[in-house]
């Protein structure tokens, strides 16, 4: 298994520095299941790459194995010595471990400052497909290209493998993409090569840390690096929710949690829920639905006005769900208040009837998270079948980005956005959907406006037509 990372930073063999291995020498490095061999197949100023190749002994992995325990051929006849897996991530860990930690004695500046990467690995096996590779990769900010290969070009007729070329590509520090892959290496591979204990669990938090708890995918990516076990998936889950608490930000804030950092001077969260809260009153609703409540920031805002006698939130995550209920002690309410709040488990991308029959829903900065077909069930879900009298959606306004210096050009408020729509944009679909499904539309700003590139927020709110 072969895993190149290249840059065109200028000069472009500070690589060798960051990766504390010299350009022009060929090292190799035992390993207890073969050899490592670090390598540069180009150095020069403007290019520069480097090879981890994993030359795996097969009868060594094996070697002192219990012959009692399992299929002793199995062992032997399998994909361990050809494809990435926990191997590759072992021998990341123990070749490239002081580039992984973030160390560089000669270049200190440089261990610190994102660079242009290109990382290969050749082959990937991806038990999940194409899809996703793009779903664990893109929210940390990757681009991704997959070339798939045939079981066997001699006999294409019996169809395609689980196994991949997969180049990934982003300006990044190089500590953070080997970290990256050191810990989702195993989880598109769901498979490991030795026991997964406690340590593991410990070893998973350590090394994915505030990035793991931001991921849109942190259930799978806990669920297949700890191999499915239960208990230390739940123990995962439990902490890294801890790690996104708003009551652990108050104390230190998320690094991960870009779009909260960006937004924070200004409250725009506060006053997003308020112009929501606000709008949800002004229609008279007495049943509202919050879809896609997550942690139930919205939902506690809910539960303290009179006026809203039946009280639902949705998320298709279970663990949020879990959350919101501890955050808004349902367990403690009492009980004509508890009868009020109900939290389903469920996706905003099939049609639900526990959704119909409400006054009002809220999507509060949901619908920038879905891709494009996503997005198209999600408005027949709402407008179409679940038809409440009023819809509230908000989402960022793409043209006040540049309001924030710390955020670069293009670049989203948060790596889980498939979009960000224009003022122009934003009107121009809801006007679409509410003239499709028979609501009327208009158009409303949160947050600060700019004369020229309006408010942070941009919210319409729906109202069915009679």
């Amino acid at each position: 298994m072969l895993l190149t990372i290249t840059t065109d930073h200028q000069p472009a063999t500070d690589l060798g520095y960051l990766l504390h291995k010299h350009p022009e020498r060929l090292q190799s490095f035992d390993l207890a299941f073969g050899k490592a061999h670090v390598f540069y197949p180009e150095a020069d100023v403007q290019r520069c790459s480097a090879c981890l190749l994993l030359d795996v002994d097969p009868v060594g992995m094996v070697r002192g194995k219990n012959r009692n325990q399992g299929d002793l051929l199995g062992h032997y006849v399998n994909d361990r010595s050809y494809v990435a897996s926990s191997l590759l991530s072992v021998a990341i860990a123990q070749v490239l471990g002081t580039a992984m930690a973030g160390r560089c004695n000669q270049r200190p500046e440089l261990a610190s400052t994102p660079l242009p990467f290109e990382a290969r690995l050749d082959v990937l096996p991806v038990r999940g497909g194409e899809r996703f590779l793009h779903e664990i990769f893109e929210p940390l900010g990757y681009e991704v290209e997959a070339e798939r290969y045939l079981l066997d070009p001699e006999f294409p007729q019996w169809g395609e493998s689980v196994y991949y070329s997969v180049t990934i590509r982003a300006t990044v520090t190089l500590s953070d993409l080997l970290t990256h892959l050191y810990v989702l290496i195993p989880v598109f591979d769901n498979e490991k090569h030795y026991f997964v204990g406690e340590d593991e669990l410990e070893k998973l938090l350590a090394k994915g840390g505030a990035w793991l708890a931001a991921h849109p995918q942190k259930e799978q990516i806990s669920r297949r690096y700890l191999r499915n076990r239960h208990s230390l998936y739940r123990q995962a889950l439990s902490r890294l929710l801890e790690m996104e608490s708003p009551e652990s930000d108050e104390e230190s804030p998320r690094p991960a949690a870009q779009e909260e950092t960006l937004e924070r001077t200004l409250s725009l969260n506060d006053q997003r829920h308020g112009a929501v809260l606000a709008a949800l009153k002004a229609s008279g609703a007495r049943s509202v639905l919050d879809l896609g409540c997550g942690e139930g920031k919205l939902l506690r805002d809910l539960l303290n006005e009179k006026q809203f006698e039946q009280i639902v939130g949705m998320d298709v995550s279970f663990r949020s769900l879990e959350f919101a209920q501890k955050r808004l002690k349902l367990d403690r309410l009492p009980e004509r208040q508890a009868q009020r709040l109900k939290l389903l488990h469920g996706s905003l991308i099939y049609r639900d009837r526990r959704l119909e029959g409400f006054d009002a829903a809220a999507l509060v900065e949901v619908i920038e998270h879905l891709d494009s077909p996503r997005l198209a069930a999600l408005e027949r879900v709402v407008f179409e079948f679940a038809q409440p009298k009023t819809v509230v959606v908000t989402t960022p306004n793409q043209e006040y980005n540049v309001m924030w210096e710390t955020l670069p050009a293009g670049q989203f408020r948060h790596n889980d956005h498939r979009f960000e729509w224009t003022q122009a944009e934003f009107q121009a679909w809801a006007q679409q959907v509410a003239g499709q499904h028979g609501y009327a539309v208009r158009f409303l700003p949160v947050g600060p406006e700019d004369e020229t590139v309006g408010s942070p927020t941009q919210m319409g709110m729906f109202t069915r037509r009679l």
